[in-house]
């Protein structure tokens, strides 16, 4: 039975339409061209870090970072980033009485947002800097599944990307939800990984009350 559903953050929680937006202003190019430069790095296959390569070899993405939050402008979500589906969703798991975690690879800074947007509807918010282990590292995992309460077997993992989220997560022994939604999801969606690994594919959190219902009524 799935007891507890854990949460990637980027394009599962929150737009980062508005992040990336402004990680093309700190590069001086064009928003329109960068997202599309974006697109294409992920239907290549790539590594979305190259994207910045592109633009500015050399480009350290962790040092630029630091550089944003001297400058004033480190990264930054709020409620308005949040999907609309999210607050509703948690909201109807919880009254399920199913254990909620939020965890994705994300800084120290962006630990400190998401605990101040989410921590009285979950019970675990957990970052890869945390833990010194970023997705899909099979030790991010590991600490997801020694921070639930419950057997490895009984978490589904919720994310965008089958390649960070989906992929690594079935391989640690969790179930997995793919939501359509976000560049990587978009792309990847008709993929023979995309239709075949999840334990759910769904267009909306919304979806994941009933279909954890179901599933675990089939298998009582």
């Amino acid at each position: 039975m799935i007891r507890a559903v854990v949460f990637d953050v980027g394009e599962c929680l929150v737009d980062e339409t508005r992040e990336y937006g402004t990680w093309a202003d700190w590069l001086a190019v064009p928003r329109h061209t960068f997202h599309a430069m974006f697109g294409a790095v992920i239907a290549q296959g790539r590594d979305y870090r190259e994207t910045f390569q592109d633009f500015r070899p050399g480009f350290d993405l962790h040092e630029e970072r630091e550089k944003r939050a001297a400058a004033g402008q480190a990264e930054t979500f709020g409620e308005e980033d949040l999907y609309a589906d999210v607050r509703p969703a948690l909201a109807q798991l919880r009254a399920d009485g199913l254990w909620l975690g939020i965890a994705g690879n994300q800084t120290v800074r962006s630990g400190r947002i998401l605990r101040e947007l989410f921590s009285r509807d979950v019970d675990l918010i957990g970052t890869s800097d945390d833990w010194g282990a970023s997705k899909p590292d099979p030790e991010f995992f590991k600490q997801v599944a020694e921070a639930a309460p419950f057997d490895v077997d009984e978490i589904l993992y919720v994310g965008d990307r089958c390649d960070n989220d989906v992929r690594p997560a079935g391989r640690a022994g969790m179930y997995t939800a793919l939501v359509h939604r976000g560049p990587w999801a978009t792309i990847q969606w008709n993929s023979a990984e995309a239709r075949e690994l999840p334990t759910f594919r769904v267009e909306s959190l919304l979806e994941l009350s009933d279909r954890i219902g179901r599933f675990n009524g089939s298998v009582r």
